[in-house]
């Protein structure tokens, strides 16, 4: 599993994305508050409650309006 540190423009930490082995990618808040889910076989972006957002790769997204 590999980690992405997301930063607003004075560098501070807003987010974190974990992608995994398979492709599938976790979003989670600076406080590790999971705020979305992507999976790349059905290209379909969720929120944390398991609600569809939106197709395609939206993960970022989530994190920075959260």
């Amino acid at each position: 599993m590999s980690t992405q540190i997301l930063k607003d423009a004075q560098y501070r930490i807003v987010g974190y994305i974990d992608t995994k082995a398979d492709g599938s990618q976790i979003g989670k808040t600076a406080q590790y508050k999971i705020v979305g889910y992507y999976d790349p076989c059905s290209n379909i972006t969720k929120d944390a409650h398991y609600r569809m957002v939106g197709y395609g790769n939206q993960v970022a997204s989530l994190i920075y309006c959260s």
